[in-house]
């Protein structure tokens, strides 16, 4: 049968001519559908940590946080502001630091002073929710020993200082 087959002639004209029509194919769901595939998702909240003992200067606090899932951070953005009642201008400005690391110790702060933290992290795909905002103080400045009111006698001594602090200090610990 088949060498019968291959023996006809067969005529391959079409009797109507095709009918083209120039479409555009819109493809622009289909990219986004695979963008989506290799993107990664913004990052979750951190979780800032409570201040450390030992954790601060009179001008200085070390902050801490850490992350609860796995997300792929690039950088944390860190922000803070001085805790107050009142309204004082660039006292009470909001200032923002960005950090690779968990971690990053603040300078140039006001002693005795209390500091609102907060924390977002950063990816290719955005930002993540700020994390719950934290409390942190600095230490009180050291005393001023008012030298000319220093008194003693073999079995006491009487010594007198005043704070250079704004905010109250609830102790102080004399070493003899």
């Amino acid at each position: 049968r088949l060498e019968e087959f291959l023996k006809k002639e067969v005529d391959l004209k079409l009797s109507t001519l095709p009918d083209f029509e120039e479409r555009v194919i819109d493809v622009s769901e289909v990219e986004q559908l695979m963008n989506s595939i290799n993107t990664i998702p913004a990052p979750c909240a951190p979780v800032i940590n409570p201040q450390a003992p030992n954790a601060a200067t009179g001008t200085s606090l070390r902050v801490c946080w850490g992350l609860f899932s796995d997300d792929t951070v690039e950088c944390y953005q860190l922000c803070y502001k001085p805790v107050s009642n009142e309204r004082h201008g660039d006292d009470q400005a909001e200032h923002t630091v960005k950090v690779k690391e968990t971690y990053c110790t603040i300078t140039n702060l006001l002693p005795n002073t209390q500091y609102e933290f907060w924390v977002s992290a950063l990816n290719a795909s955005g930002m993540s929710p700020p994390s719950e905002k934290a409390v942190y103080v600095t230490a009180p400045s050291p005393p001023t020993i008012m030298s000319k009111k220093i008194r003693s006698c073999e079995n006491a001594a009487l010594v007198c200082w005043e704070s250079r602090d704004i905010n109250p200090v609830d102790s102080y610990m004399v070493e003899l």
